[in-house]
């Protein structure tokens, strides 16, 4: 077999890899927290609201929070390496931003209360480039910025239970490829002309205090539909793999948020300490099982790049202890199963969204005239995946591996 046709083998083995998603301290592709106390508590939140951007994950918190105002920073720092079959090689993206705030009122009448929350992430992907890739060179790129805006109500018509609804308003740019250059012809999918999308869906929650010793806490998140990704793209050539060519034209696909479900349950030993236990379960397989690229392919109207995803389970454990009236503090962990089997490893490669198991520290200030500030720091021990690929008939090992850290800073002010 002549290095070109070892080429195209390659090419086959690995295009269904071409897919988009962001990477960030991950339950799959999702936050395991949105800002600093939820950071700091590793998730455990649903039953143990800290700030106004509980809105995000169960705004029926906000009905049990003093009128206030909050915003996030925090850096994200991943590690990421892969073998594509020809060698280990880093990817070139490892630092990312990632901002949140929320808001919380009062309104409109008794017992109800008004707020929301906000969050982003940019640039989360990989960029993986190879010069030495079987004779040709390598180029395996994804880009996602993802933001979403909760506008959020509570009403707390008793003084021991309390419900809450969301309407999350959001909003995705994507760009991708993962192509293979021999000098002589280009192979693969490349979709690098990054391209938006808008999203909609709906958060409902409970809070349910038993007693001053125990609260409970329910929340679903229903999936967030997005408008197609719609991609100018020039000509696409899967041939490689047996499958079609594209000429020139508009490409589109969908990339929507899973629906989960969550239910957590806080202890109060004492009024300074609190022990937060949640599980969640993420339904990623129905929106990470198959990828379709809608466009003008030859003989179809799509491709189907299969990514078979599975559904996750989450454990989030975080606990908080007041020192004195000035200082808190916090910490946790937090597991969540691998979304991708190791059978589908080679169509996951620039995905690596299988982090399992991470820990958090934090603290929170009292600065005196209603300013607070708070910070948390996550470490996400290191996850690898190892398998194999066929080219040419040949068994090539692939493999992925990556940790993560990320460190942020938020500021408060209650009214």
């Amino acid at each position: 077999m002549s290095y070109k046709q070892f080429l195209c083998a390659a090419v086959a083995a690995l295009l269904t890899a071409t897919v988009c998603h962001q990477v960030a301290a991950t339950n799959g592709y999702q936050l395991i927290g949105i800002g600093q106390y939820q950071m700091g508590m590793a998730g455990a939140v649903v039953a143990a609201p800290g700030d106004p951007m509980t809105a995000i994950t169960n705004p029926a918190g906000l009905a049990w929070l003093k009128p206030q105002a909050a915003f996030s920073m925090e850096g994200f720092f991943p590690d990421r390496k892969a073998n594509f079959g020809a060698g280990p090689i880093g990817s070139h993206s490892n630092v990312y931003g990632v901002p949140a705030l929320g808001w919380l009122a009062p309104a409109f009448g008794p017992h109800l209360y008004f707020g929301g929350g906000f969050y982003g992430t940019s640039g989360m992907g990989v960029n993986y480039q190879q010069s030495n890739y079987f004779g040709g060179s390598l180029e395996a790129y994804s880009d996602l910025s993802f933001a979403n805006i909760a506008p959020a109500i509570a009403w707390k018509p008793a003084k021991n239970w309390s419900v809450g609804f969301a309407l999350n308003l959001a909003y995705e740019t994507a760009s991708f490829q993962q192509t293979v250059d021999t000098g002589d012809t280009v192979s693969g999918l490349n979709l690098d002309n990054s391209t938006s999308a808008f999203g909609i869906g709906a958060t409902i929650g409970g809070l349910y205090k038993l007693n001053k010793y125990i609260t409970l806490g329910l929340c679903y998140r229903s999936p967030i539909i997005f408008t197609p990704l719609t991609y100018q793209a020039s000509y696409q050539n899967l041939s490689s793999q047996g499958g079609p060519t594209g000429g020139p034209g508009q490409y589109s696909t969908h990339l929507n948020y899973p629906q989960q479900l969550a239910f957590g349950v806080a202890f109060h030993p004492t009024s300074r300490w609190t022990i937060s236990l949640e599980g969640q379960y993420i339904n990623w397989h129905e929106t990470m099982n198959n990828l379709n690229i809608h466009g003008p392919w030859s003989g179809t109207s799509y491709v189907s790049l299969p990514l078979h995803w599975h559904d996750q389970w989450v454990a989030n454990f975080g606990t908080q202890y007041r020192i004195n009236r000035w200082l808190t503090v916090r910490g946790g962990y937090c597991y969540g199963s691998n979304p991708i089997g190791s059978q589908d490893l080679v169509a996951n490669l620039i995905l690596p969204a299988m982090m399992t198991n991470h820990i958090t520290v934090g603290a929170t200030e009292r600065l005196g005239m209603g300013w607070t500030l708070t910070e948390a720091y996550m470490h996400a021990f290191q996850q690898g995946m190892s398998g194999t690929m066929n080219i040419g008939g040949q068994s090539i090992p692939i493999s992925t591996s990556m940790t993560e850290d990320e460190v942020g800073v938020e500021i408060g002010y209650r009214f």
